[in-house]
């Protein structure tokens, strides 16, 4: 344990000094204010006392100080010393990020209290904090687990309107155009009946994959949309380059050769609907689901394992 002691008078500094290594801490004494702060800086000591009155800067600034160079979570324990004792004075260095006072001449007894007393304050912060982060942790653990689709891992239908409001209310702003793209897997029903839900489970998952590494972008966005619908949010898009990607995808997924003996196509395929907006204040995000909708439903209708794009 380091403690930082700072006094100007040099007898007390010693036997502050005495009292401290005594206790079996490690002493950083130090005689004016703005040395208080350099060391502070330098040591990272994991208690201060600090007297009031000093010969440059006064121990109230020094305390500031001290307080303005701890991280975001951080605390240091700062105990003034100090023959002034009156109340305003006490109110004061709280005020100033003091922790405690202790009145001078300083009992070693007394010295000793205090600092067993802010080392248990010290320990049950620590455990807080390590508890606190295990509580984060365990929050975003949660928050992802509710934003991803459990068969497949990318994200899943709550995420993706979740995300989809958000994009869609950021290109209102910015009068930037947002483009959707939806596909479904063709003639999927009758590979879960020809091959089993098991291969069907695991066709879904490859698929899956295959979309999100079509999607170059951060900001772009897979998902599973339900069943064997899959959607992609692709912000700042227009409808040109959104229908890039979509063949990219198609293409992807037809390369994968996935045997499909049902499908007139022989392998499993995508039929993909592509729709984009420049979305206006009176205009909600469903209108562009549904564009994508009605163009999926095209391509399907036009002999599948194809992009029908809105024009």
């Amino acid at each position: 344990m380091k403690i930082l002691i700072v006094e100007d008078s040099r007898a007390n500094l010693l036997g502050l000094t005495k009292y401290v290594e005594r206790y079996g801490a490690r002493a950083l004494p130090v005689g004016s204010g703005e040395e208080a702060v350099a060391t502070f800086c330098r040591e990272r000591p994991d208690m201060v006392l600090l007297d009031v009155i000093l010969p440059d800067i006064d121990g109230f600034e020094v305390a500031r100080r001290v307080r303005a160079q701890e991280n975001p979570g951080e605390w240091t324990p700062i105990i003034f010393l100090s023959s002034l004792g009156n109340e305003a004075d006490i109110a004061k260095g709280i005020d100033a990020g003091g922790d405690d006072y202790l009145p001078k001449p300083v009992s070693e007894v007394v010295l000793g209290a205090k600092i067993r007393a802010m080392q248990r304050i010290i320990q049950m912060r620590t455990s807080l904090v390590v508890l606190a982060r295990k509580l984060d942790a365990a929050n975003q653990e949660l928050k992802m687990l509710s934003a991803r689709d459990a068969l497949t891992g990318i994200a899943n239908r709550r995420f993706f309107d979740e995300y989809l409001s958000r994009e869609w209310r950021r290109a209102q702003r910015n009068k930037d155009v947002i483009s959707m793209i939806m596909c479904d897997v063709d003639h999927f029903k009758l590979y879960n009946d020809t091959y089993g839900h098991r291969e069907g489970d695991q066709c879904l998952r490859r698929v899956a994959g295959t979309i999100l590494k079509t999607l170059e972008r951060s900001c772009d966005l897979a998902a599973r949309y339900g069943g064997e619908e899959f959607g992609a949010i692709l912000p700042e898009t227009s409808i040109a380059g959104a229908e890039v990607v979509a063949e990219k995808m198609r293409q992807a997924v037809h390369d994968m050769n996935i045997p499909h003996r049902a499908s007139a196509h022989g392998r499993v395929t995508l039929s993909i609907g592509v729709a984009a907006s420049e979305p206006g204040r009176e205009t909600a995000f469903e209108s562009l689901i549904q564009a994508a909708d009605i163009e999926l439903y095209r391509a399907k209708s036009q002999g599948r394992d194809r992009v029908a794009t809105a024009r």
